[in-house]
């Protein structure tokens, strides 16, 4: 998307709030056969795009690591930390509640890893995890990923009154050729 100038902002949310501490076994999930099948599938893709994928066994319960996420995102370490996380879990299949790995992701951020692994059972910390689960669901999220494209000067104030192009939501990983016709239709400026 090097075509357009844009400013990215990742904000990640717990996708499924009631997954109990511990996670979830995924074949107690979907079944066996499901999910051999899904990791097949996922492991193809992957490989299509020169992406290495491990196989975690348990889906996540991602609290604590969204309000790590969130000391980083104040620090301006987002970016870092959300890679580290993802690779922790899809690459080496990590566990991702650990506080060993937040640790370890906090002191990448550079943050206090000690104090850092504290916060994320902060109220304040747990409060922003809360929030964004609130915004992606009055933005009707449903499922990741979920791009929003908005216009220049666009806020959420906004959304009665505004005149302008409207915000693009984009729902699913698509091509570069559609999150350029998305950028296009809110008046991206070309580079």
């Amino acid at each position: 998307m090097g075509d357009f100038v844009l400013e990215l902002d990742w904000v990640g949310f717990e996708l499924e709030p009631s997954t109990p501490r511990g996670g979830r076994d995924l074949a107690e999930l979907f079944g066996a056969d499901r999910v051999a099948g899904m990791r097949s599938q996922l492991r193809d893709v992957a490989a299509g795009l020169g992406v290495r994928m491990g196989e975690p066994p348990r889906v996540p319960n991602t609290r604590r690591a969204m309000a790590l996420v969130e000391q980083c995102r104040a620090v301006g370490a987002v970016d870092l930390a959300r890679n580290a996380l993802m690779d922790a879990h899809w690459v080496h299949g990590r566990d991702i509640e650990s506080d060993a790995v937040l640790a370890e992701v906090a002191g990448l951020a550079g943050l206090e890893p000690a104090a850092a692994v504290a916060g994320c059972d902060a109220p304040a910390w747990l409060a922003r995890v809360d929030a964004t689960r609130q915004t992606a669901a009055r933005w009707g999220v449903t499922g990741i990923p979920t791009f929003f494209l908005l216009p220049e000067g666009w806020t959420e104030t906004d959304r009665a009154g505004w005149s302008g192009p409207q915000p693009v939501k984009v729902v699913g990983s698509r091509s570069v050729g559609e999150l350029r016709a998305a950028a296009r239709r809110v008046g991206a400026s070309a580079r």
